[in-house]
């Protein structure tokens, strides 16, 4: 397992559509979280001075963009998020689309998106294909790696396989986290769920959590808790 510090291990999903409510977020779980997720909703209302405003606080920033488009205009993406104090981006794509990305990232961590986690096997019949989520999930994975991304984001449950194939350095971020027993979790619209211990334990570095903490009665509690499962795995 790699070394991360616990108050990192959880990357907070802001997502909101106000920044001013975003960063409310951010200076109340100061001191409990250092790692948080800005997605495609809240960049368009907050862009860049959102996210300066949580790195200047002491934050590290993961870019959720999820950046899919011809390899010139990725490469050039990329080069916008150069210099911006950014430790993760997204992108989603082929091989010319991530060696497009990876040619340009020099300090940036580029994660590749593998299978959204609101897929399930249904979906993928649906789209034609005939194998299973996890070995399309692999078979991304591997690529990924091979191609010179720092990692991917994919559900805890294929985070165990992944793990297994790929060199231990190389970062698997998981959605999908929520609390209670693997038996009874509330799945909504994100389909192939786990419980941030089963993800660790799995062999995720980070677990990115939004709604059950942002829904909970007391955030605080539930971010400790979650950090007591993450450290009694460690």
């Amino acid at each position: 397992m790699n070394k991360i510090p616990l108050d990192e291990r959880i990357i907070f999903a802001l997502d909101f559509s106000e920044q001013t409510e975003a960063l409310n977020w951010v200076k109340k779980l100061d001191g409990h979280v250092k790692f948080f997720k800005v997605g495609l909703q809240l960049f368009l209302a907050g862009g860049w001075p959102l996210i300066e405003e949580i790195i200047h606080r002491g934050n590290k920033v993961m870019l959720d963009l999820k950046f899919f488009d011809i390899p010139e205009t990725v490469m050039l993406a990329v080069q916008q998020l150069q210099n911006k104090g950014i430790t993760f981006a997204t992108i989603h794509g082929n091989d010319p689309i991530i060696k497009a990305a990876v040619k340009e990232k020099k300090d940036l961590k580029i994660l590749a998106v593998t299978v959204l986690t609101s897929f399930d096997e249904s979906d993928m019949r649906e789209m034609g294909l005939t194998g299973s989520i996890s070995d399309l999930v692999l078979l991304r994975s591997k690529k990924a790696l091979q191609l010179g991304c720092d990692g991917v984001v994919s559900s805890p449950l294929e985070a165990k396989i992944i793990r297994q194939e790929v060199e231990s350095k190389f970062l698997i971020v998981t959605p999908g986290i929520r609390p209670g027993l693997n038996r009874d979790i509330e799945k909504d619209d994100q389909k192939r769920v786990a419980t941030a211990k089963a993800a660790i334990i799995n062999g995720a570095d980070h677990v990115v959590i939004g709604r059950p903490i942002r829904t909970s009665a007391d955030p605080i509690y539930t971010i400790q808790t979650i950090q007591q499962e993450i450290s009694a795995v460690e």
